[in-house]
């Protein structure tokens, strides 16, 4: 199984490995208040990881051994995600008077109809989501399949920085779970509220509509920060690193923001459009109340107002920490600047306490 309900009594880390950084955060709870423990993020050499595909074990498990050294966090077990893109999700409906092992043993038997690989290629999953809408003696059941190599080579990246996988779980839902605590953060109803969450990593874009807090529509696409990072190292001469440094830190040439900058968010706005476009196609809905902005890209200063007065949608950088206190090891600022990046990963550490 691929770990979404095992139940744990101790805190996970939560890791979340993009195509170009390992994040890794620590999350604690007293009561419904959450406090951020440790927190870090370290680039990975290029290339080591691929459209969210490991393809550098050695670079990945060493990068996960600086990420670990500079959070000082003492934990060993993690919960890591494996891309949308990577798993098939499919809803079924199953007796309602059956345990989680007579579900399994059902699904087992019966998965080849819902799952297009060989079973013993693939980690399943499943969660009872409640009962069905047409037959109260029915349960509909979420079921997650994913190629269990994608699962492996995460956990063979933790254990090469003597970390221990205990939860294997699929970005959208880790992203749905951190989104709950910015949505406690906008006005109205959260029940009754469309929410588009737009996480732009380096090369992907990803698009999750959350209605009444859960993810009814997902599509990602090719589009990310590196664009801007590869202009930035073409016009200015600089090598990747130099050009990834600048674009977070600033003193490029005056004429950055108008000729390099400017662009890439006029850019951003277009294929958010896009995206939105797609979905609005679908029929269901012709608008949403909010645009969430996560991922790196998400911190681009003055993004968030371009793209609001564009589309004439309230939009807003995600935060999930606005409301969590901070031990005295995390840096606040830095927290703050990287919290758009940190959404999957909080979402994982938050398994913690399910």
């Amino acid at each position: 199984m691929l770990g979404l309900l095992k139940k744990k009594s101790n805190t996970l880390l939560g890791i979340d490995i993009s195509s170009t950084t390992v994040k890794l955060l620590e999350l604690s709870r007293s009561g419904n208040r959450y406090k951020v423990e440790a927190y870090a993020v370290e680039p990975l050499p290029p290339g080591a990881v691929a459209e969210k595909n490991i393809v550098e074990l050695e670079s990945v498990g060493q990068t996960l051994e600086k990420v670990l050294s500079r959070s000082r966090t003492s934990l060993k077990q993690a919960a890591v995600a494996v891309a949308g893109s990577a798993v098939i999700t499919k809803i079924i409906e199953m007796d309602a008077g059956l345990d989680d092992n007579e579900m399994e043993e059902q699904i087992a038997l019966e998965a080849d109809q819902y799952i297009p690989y060989p079973l013993d290629e693939v980690a399943i999953d499943f969660e009872v989501q409640g009962v069905a809408p047409r037959n109260p003696e029915r349960v509909e059941v979420l079921l997650a399949a994913c190629r269990r190599e994608n699962v492996d080579i995460r956990e063979a990246a933790l254990a090469l920085a003597g970390l221990d996988v205990k939860v294997v779980e699929v970005e959208a839902y880790a992203m749905e779970r951190a989104c709950e605590l910015v949505i406690d953060q906008l006005s109205g109803d959260p029940q009754e509220l469309t929410i588009a969450v737009i996480d732009i990593g380096a090369t992907m874009m990803t698009l999750s509509v959350l209605s009444r807090g859960r993810t009814i529509y997902t599509r990602e696409q090719l589009f990310g920060g590196k664009q801007l990072t590869d202009e930035i190292q073409r016009r200015y001469g600089l090598s990747q690193e130099e050009a990834g440094l600048a674009k977070k830190q600033g003193g490029l040439p005056d004429d950055y923001d108008a000729e390099v900058l400017r662009p890439f968010k006029e850019a951003v706005v277009q294929q958010v459009s896009r995206s939105l476009q797609f979905f609005f196609a679908g029929g269901q809905f012709n608008d949403v109340d909010y645009i969430l902005l996560a991922g790196g890209t998400a911190s681009i200063p003055g993004l968030d107002q371009l793209i609001q007065q564009k589309l004439g949608t309230a939009t807003l950088v995600a935060n999930p920490f606005a409301n969590m206190t901070l031990s005295n090891k995390v840096n606040a600022v830095a927290l703050s600047n990287d919290a758009p990046a940190l959404m999957i990963a909080c979402g994982l550490a938050m398994r913690s306490f399910d």
